[in-house]
């Protein structure tokens, strides 16, 4: 019977959100309130696992998205992102210009939300493929891939940043195991698969193209660049490793441990970009900080969510639903990991939203970590990697890419759909073989 709650209550969350067009963080209160009362939670219960939910979620993370939106802001305003990008293709010329792209793609996504990352790199896309004579989709398809996986896989971008919140895995490591999963996914999912689309060339969107560049005077070095976009990344990494191969004792243990903390790498990386990209470009503070506050109102939406789903996730909790999942899990034959990975394919496929799909499947499974002895990373990764399947008509990510590319409908699924499939099969194959050499 909890579990016959839990799927009406799933169920009533697409019917929300696909039949009745309700906001994401509307639809997982409404959720969380219904499966709470039907679980025979007390009234007052549920208003306070509910409340327990979205702060416990976003205690943490409130801080880590609000500091990721405003790198990513300033480097975007900037002209940082496009400093990295112009040069890595000129180092690396037309023939390798997809693993320029790639890496671009790599290194705008860690500090920014894919819509974001998307519209800031398009106009290069543009820029690139009329400059070098070259098929749209053989420039764009590369740079979506990198961005899905940072998506799907690299903390400190916010989807696994939540997603290891609910699983409390160490952002450093999931890091590290993200970089093997997500190298040979965006490999298959870019170069590999433009290889297949090579009929589907069209005009860059007029309407589209009229993107600001900004001269060479403006743009800040392309060193000072990659380095304020990867000292959250370096900072964590560093600790991760730390972790490993220093001694519980170690003095130094303490100071890594500190400085690669997610919320103290990302405020030295906005506090370093103040004056990289701002400060040190000629700009008064005042216009600075109107950067970082435009940052903020645009992801306020995405934090009510993530708290939305960390209400749904606490419900499920409070209630014994949970734990009733984890009692018959704990004797089952089917792997958390592939669990993980196919409740979360289902709710991205049913709802759209990879965000929602990921936080809610996590939501589900994570009373099996400590009911299985799963690696709460890999989980993470698994999690991910089932939030990213099979995009459609229901995600604006497909429209966008749509739209953009000039693309017909069939050819988006052809396309945008097969890239971020290939991505997920490919995310969950590489997590299951990282158990086998981890554990």
């Amino acid at each position: 019977m909890p579990l016959l709650i839990v799927a009406l209550g799933v169920v009533l969350l697409l019917v929300l959100m696909i039949a009745f067009k309700l906001n994401g963080f509307l639809s997982l209160i409404l959720v969380a309130l219904t499966v709470g009362i039907l679980e025979g939670m007390p009234l007052p219960t549920v208003v306070t696992s509910i409340t327990k939910g979205v702060g416990g979620t976003l205690g943490t993370l409130a801080l880590v998205l609000g500091f990721g939106a405003m790198l990513g802001k300033l480097m975007a305003d900037s002209g940082g992102a496009q400093r990295i990008a112009l040069t890595l293709i000129d180092k690396f010329g037309k023939k390798r210009i997809q693993l320029a792209v790639v890496i671009t793609g790599f290194i705008v996504g860690m500090a920014l939300f894919y819509e974001i990352g998307f519209v800031l790199l398009i106009p290069l896309v543009f820029t690139i493929a009329a400059a070098a004579d070259i098929p749209l989709l053989y420039i764009g398809v590369p740079m979506a891939a990198a961005l899905s996986a940072t998506h799907g896989f690299l903390p400190p971008h916010p989807g696994p940043t939540a997603i290891a919140a609910i699983y409390k895995a160490d952002l450093g490591r999931t890091l590290l195991y993200g970089i093997v999963v997500a190298i040979p996914a965006v490999i298959l999912a870019g170069p590999v698969l433009t290889k297949f689309l090579k009929h589907m060339e069209h005009d860059i969107p007029k309407d589209l193209f009229n993107p600001k560049i900004f001269t060479d005077k403006e743009m800040p070095g392309f060193g000072i660049s990659v380095f304020t976009a990867l000292v959250p990344v370096i900072l964590m990494a560093v600790r991760a490793i730390a972790t490993i191969v220093l001694p519980k004792t170690s003095p130094i243990l303490n100071y890594t441990t500190f400085l690669g903390d997610p919320v103290i790498a990302l405020l030295l990386a906005v506090l370093l970009a103040i004056f990289t990209f701002g400060l040190n470009k000629g700009k008064k503070m005042p216009e600075v900080m109107k950067t970082v506050t435009e940052s903020i109102a645009a992801i306020a939406m995405i934090l009510l969510i993530i708290g939305g789903g960390g209400a749904f996730k606490q419900v499920l909790v409070d209630s014994g639903v949970a734990d009733y999942v984890a009692l018959i899990m704990s004797g089952s034959s089917i792997s958390p990991l592939l669990l993980a990975w196919l409740i979360a394919a289902i709710l991205r496929i049913a709802l759209g939203s990879a965000t929602v799909a990921g936080l809610t499947a996590a939501g589900i499974v994570g009373p099996l970590i400590v009911a299985t002895g799963a690696s709460p990373e890999l989980m993470v990764l698994a999690t991910g990697a089932g939030s990213l399947i099979f995009s459609h008509v229901n995600d604006p990510g497909f429209w966008m890419f749509k739209e953009y590319f000039n693309l017909s409908i069939p050819e988006t699924l052809k396309s945008w759909t097969v890239l971020e499939t290939i991505i997920s099969v490919v995310g969950l194959v590489m997590v299951l073989l990282l158990n086998m050499i981890i554990h």
